[in-house]
């Protein structure tokens, strides 16, 4: 036994070797640790092996690795007949399929085999560490260690503890996942752990935002994904890559897991268009309609042409006001005045706000009155929102000025805090309740939805380049506009925010 996580003759057994077992054989492999591969299923271990070794030695072709260390890193993997054969582990991660009561029988089994001081770890994504552990006869030695697929891709790993994880433990994993090339992130066992459980906000407030009859799936999806925040793939992209058979019931198991707590809340939408087989890409269509695994474009609509002679420019919000002045002062007339002049459509910038009310606050008539979100900027798409009893001929001369300049834009129906505010103050609002229950430090919190979900940028740092004060400011609103729970905010964000200090500003 080689205790030292850094030691040549560190040995790791994969108990399990499907898509998951294999990848961390290749990884462990690579790092320089020696693999014992095992599974119950005739000659899935030795296909496992043969995988590992097909990607490594790719990896020595395409220069990644040299193939002298490619060579080096097969020769470490191993394949064994019986559970037996584990015993000499430093190490054993278990990646069966995810069923309680089997994981529990397999470390029952590992338990009668390896040494006391055999560190015992599971890849479950949706199982307690702690009711793993409960048949554990030394429940300190076990934790979770989640992997995502693919796993050599995937570079960020949770180290989860259950409730009797010892600190020795957690340090192990963190080690081997470091020497592996992996980024650790530490959490505590909690639903979601911290990748899934961060990555709530988008799925759900994106399904909301359509359930509301707002915009549709490709208004929300573009302008998550080309207007200020950047997102790489909007809600309903990322639900069709993954699968609305996987996403929807993840939702759910989440929702139910925290007792119905609001912040999670599914809707309707996807278990209607789950249990109708519209999966996404892998079954052609799902939210969007796919050709060659390719999504189908629906048709660009024409931009109107006819401008508007004078627009007015409401102050109530100062940066707003400044944002939109700068945007189109070159392209039509602003009206200068307190009061918008009998002639000039009215446009509003309101933060977590919706128009009717923006229009109402300040005495002005709503059937030429418009939105326009800047929280973000003006750089990318451009979103253009109107009252139930907006002028559409008048709408249409707003779009036509923000589109000057071959601006996209997207018109949307009212909504408090448009579309990309309340989605990125409900992301935002659940990683400072991450950070405010002690699940994961910010750091590792920012780490994991860059690394895990591909976020532009962690969930608290795009909270701090809004401004804490904004992102509490539309929780705020739009609270009081639903008198919905779900929008409450965390008691990290208004603590950071009064303070204002960042998010990322950590507890001792």
């Amino acid at each position: 036994m080689a205790n030292n996580p850094n030691s040549s003759d560190f040995i790791i057994g994969i108990l399990g070797t499907g898509a998951m077992g294999r990848g961390i054989a290749q990884i462990m492999a690579t790092g320089g640790m020696r693999v014992l591969l095992f599974d119950t299923n005739e000659g899935a271990a030795e296909a496992g092996r043969e995988f590992a070794e097909r990607m490594i030695l790719r990896a020595g072709e395409k220069g990644t690795i040299s193939e002298e260390e490619a060579q080096e890193a097969v020769a470490r993997l191993t394949v064994v007949a019986q559970l037996t054969d584990l015993a000499g582990s430093d190490l054993v991660i278990e990646a069966v399929i995810e069923d309680l009561e089997i994981k529990r029988k397999v470390f029952a089994g590992l338990e009668d085999v390896v040494a006391e001081d055999c560190v015992l770890a599971t890849n479950t994504s949706s199982l307690s560490v702690a009711a793993i552990a409960a048949a554990l006869k030394h429940p300190g030695r076990f934790a979770g260690f989640h992997f995502f697929n693919p796993v050599p891709l995937m570079k960020v790993v949770e180290v989860v503890n259950g409730v009797k994880t010892t600190p020795k433990t957690a340090d192990t994993l963190v080690a081997v996942a470091r020497r592996a090339g992996h980024e650790p992130v530490r959490a505590k066992d909690t639903p979601g752990f911290l990748v899934n459980h961060a990555g709530r906000g988008l799925n759900t407030e994106g399904v909301r935002i359509v359930s509301e009859g707002i915009t549709d799936f490709a208004g929300v999806d573009d302008l998550l994904r080309e207007g200020g925040p950047r997102f790489r793939m909007g809600p309903f992209e990322l639900m069709d890559t993954t699968g609305l058979d996987v996403s929807h019931p993840v939702m759910e198991s989440i929702y139910q897991q925290f007792y119905e707590e609001p912040r999670f809340r599914p809707g309707p939408l996807t278990r209607q268009r789950a249990a109708a087989g519209l999966h996404g890409r892998k079954t052609g269509r799902g939210f969007y309609t796919y050709e060659d695994n390719r999504k189908v474009l629906p048709p660009i609509a024409d931009v109107p042409d006819t401008l508007p002679e004078v627009v007015w420019i409401s102050k109530a919000e100062p940066a707003g006001h400044e944002i939109l002045t700068a945007a189109l002062s070159d392209v039509v007339e602003i009206d200068d005045g307190q009061k918008p002049s009998t002639r000039s459509l009215c446009l509003f910038t309101p933060v977590g706000r919706d128009i009717t009310s923006a229009a109402i606050a300040e005495n002005i008539e709503a059937e030429r009155s418009f939105g326009v979100d800047t929280m973000f900027g003006l750089d990318g798409r451009r979103t253009l929102m109107g009252t139930p009893v907006s002028d559409p001929d008048l709408r249409d001369m707003v779009h036509a000025a923000l589109a000057a300049g071959d601006h996209a834009v997207t018109v949307i129906h009212d909504s408090a805090g448009f579309v990309n505010q309340r989605v990125v103050a409900t992301v935002v609002n659940i990683a400072c309740d991450i950070a405010q229950q002690r699940i994961a430090r910010p750091s590792d919190i920012d780490k994991a939805v860059t690394l895990g979900l591909g976020y532009p940028s962690g969930a608290l740092a795009m909270g701090d380049s809004v401004g804490a004060r904004q992102i509490l400011q539309v929780l705020n609103a739009m609270q009081d506009f639903y008198g919905d729970p779900r929008y409450r905010p965390s008691p990290w964000l208004k603590r950071r925010a009064l303070l204002g200090v960042s998010l990322l500003t950590n507890e001792n």
